[in-house]
């Protein structure tokens, strides 16, 4: 009787079954209150399989929830300023698609400004398979640099500055300096936000600075962002949406932003 009433009372102290909207839900704000998390602690605290939180964290990320990283996930706003090598690991094959449809549009003989980051790393990579008799880039990046440094035929300006350990960039005034006396025909621009009213954004002030001079010494500006930097919002504005001419990203891009873009005369390309 008693062994019956105890194996009772163990049976209905187990926790219900969260519905799938539910845990979704719950998923989100453990990791908005961590910052990240892995699929090993989310298995553990939910009870649940790695591929069912696997599949979560797809649908969480598609909803504009949460960013996938290397083993898990992330908060929006702790993927802001992460380290270049973990960036490298989110949305990498969309990065990769968006670095080839933007290599297409250089041409033999121009001078073009690569801006810090990682989709503009995977261009600077791309750049190396293209068959070209001399380019001129201007960059505020180092990984860019390095990643064309043995390339003979292309000429690499890096614009001085204090290194922005984060991102690997060079920023700040003597930066500027050095490049109010250039001139580029396109700049491939890598933005943190975009939200289609209020305009290109980046966490740090002086890098805001930098890429909106980048702006106005280029004669086209093509911007380069998966569809997770889309309606995000971050502390510093570059510019508003009009100074694009261009902006390459992903076909899972919000149909509504995609079509205000446009609108305001924006050539957006899918990929």
């Amino acid at each position: 009787m008693n062994h019956s009433s105890r194996r009772g009372s163990s049976n209905s102290a187990q926790p219900p079954r969260l519905f799938l909207e539910e845990r979704r839900r719950q998923i989100r704000e453990f990791i908005t209150t961590r910052e990240r998390a892995t699929v090993r602690q989310l298995t553990s605290h939910f009870g649940v399989s790695a591929v069912t939180i696997r599949s979560d964290l797809d649908a969480l990320t598609k909803a504009g929830g949460v960013l996938r990283s290397h083993g898990g996930a992330m908060c929006p706003a702790a993927a802001e300023d992460v380290p270049l090598s973990l960036k490298r690991k989110l949305h990498r094959a969309e990065k990769i698609r968006i670095a080839r449809a933007a290599a297409r549009l250089i041409r033999d003989g121009e001078t073009i400004i690569l801006d810090s980051g990682t989709t503009t790393e995977e261009i600077a990579g791309e750049i190396r398979g293209l068959p070209l008799r001399s380019l001129t880039v201007i960059t505020n990046a180092l990984n860019v640099a390095t990643a064309l440094a043995s390339l003979s035929h292309v000429r690499v300006i890096v614009i001085g500055g204090m290194l922005r350990q984060v991102s690997s960039s060079l920023i700040g005034p003597q930066a500027e300096e050095v490049l109010r006396q250039l001139h580029a025909d396109r700049l491939f621009l890598g933005i943190d936000s975009l939200d289609p009213e209020i305009g290109l954004m980046t966490p740090d002030i002086l890098e805001a600075q930098l890429n909106t001079l980048m702006i106005e010494v280029s004669e086209q500006v093509v911007a380069v962002a998966d569809a997770s930097k889309f309606n995000r919002r971050s502390l510093s504005v570059i510019a508003g949406v009009e100074k694009l001419d261009i902006l390459i990203t992903d076909t899972s891009a919000s149909p509504e932003a995609v079509s205000v873009l446009r609108a305001r005369g924006v050539e957006v390309m899918l990929v």
